[in-house]
């Protein structure tokens, strides 16, 4: 039996964190309510955000507090997940993809290891083939160029094996000033770096949505549909009240405040 297309939505303002990941936290509920009928939608949100650092599950208050109080006179958010992962930056200029989909929909039920691995190549994919970018092997995960420069993240979450968080590239030069402020990944010789800058060319965030889509298609071996908003029902909604409210936060704060490291 094929498995049903994935349902993709892209948002034109970038979004703040915290209602972001509220936004998935009730799409989540709204698929595991619906999975026992199977009329749940597996769903990839591509964004970009509002300036924040997340931390992952991995690191404690304690430790972190200093670095929120740091990070946040710069005038990016501060935000703990629940993801896999240690601190990292999300901003304008990244493309932020947030799969939710049912990973116990295959058969059989695809694993947490094969799907992280699928969505490197995913991204490697993109990146080759649309940007002529080759990545090099790394025992860390994500994407990287070359030993040291890494220019995409990974860190998902699976819960009921229904799957949260994701992945982020950088595509301009604009998060590479917000990621120089901390230690990103806890990977102390690694560098952020980003598309523009690898291909010497002007690359806009939007000018890779259509290749991610895709290369996520391919890899995971679905169909990709536009998610028509409008008569999506509830998740629609909440998709629309989402954008709504990130066009009323106005500006964003485009380089981190004059501070020492």
């Amino acid at each position: 039996m094929s498995l049903p297309p994935v349902f993709y939505h892209y948002f034109q303002t970038p979004l703040p964190y915290t209602r972001t990941l509220a936004l998935q936290e009730r799409l989540h509920q709204i698929q595991l309510s619906a999975r026992r009928t199977s009329s749940h939608h597996d769903i990839l949100l591509l964004l970009q955000h509002r300036p924040v650092y997340t931390a992952g599950r991995r690191q404690n208050a304690e430790e972190l507090a200093a670095e929120r109080t740091r990070l946040t006179q710069m005038g990016a958010d501060f935000a703990t997940t629940s993801r896999g992962g240690q601190l990292t930056y999300h901003g304008p200029g990244q493309l932020v993809g947030y799969p939710l989909l049912d990973l116990g929909r295959t058969l059989p039920a695809m694993g947490t290891r094969d799907y992280v691995c699928r969505m490197q190549r995913a991204i490697q994919a993109c990146l080759a083939g649309e940007h002529g970018l080759r990545n090099v092997p790394s025992e860390h995960t994500g994407v990287f160029l070359d030993a040291t420069t890494k220019v995409a993240s990974i860190g998902v979450q699976v819960r009921h094996r229904l799957t949260m968080h994701g992945f982020a590239v950088n595509v301009t030069k604009e998060p590479l000033a917000w990621f120089d402020r901390v230690v990103a990944c806890g990977l102390g010789e690694v560098k952020a770096g980003c598309i523009e800058l690898a291909t010497g060319k002007a690359v806009r965030v939007d000018d890779v949505v259509e290749g991610i889509i895709a290369a996520f298609g391919t890899m995971y071996g679905r169909n990709m549909e536009r998610l028509r908003v409008e008569s999506a029902g509830e998740i629609g909604e909440a998709i629309v009240a989402l954008e709504e409210e990130a066009l009323a936060a106005g500006d964003w704060p485009k380089s981190p405040a004059t501070l020492p490291h």
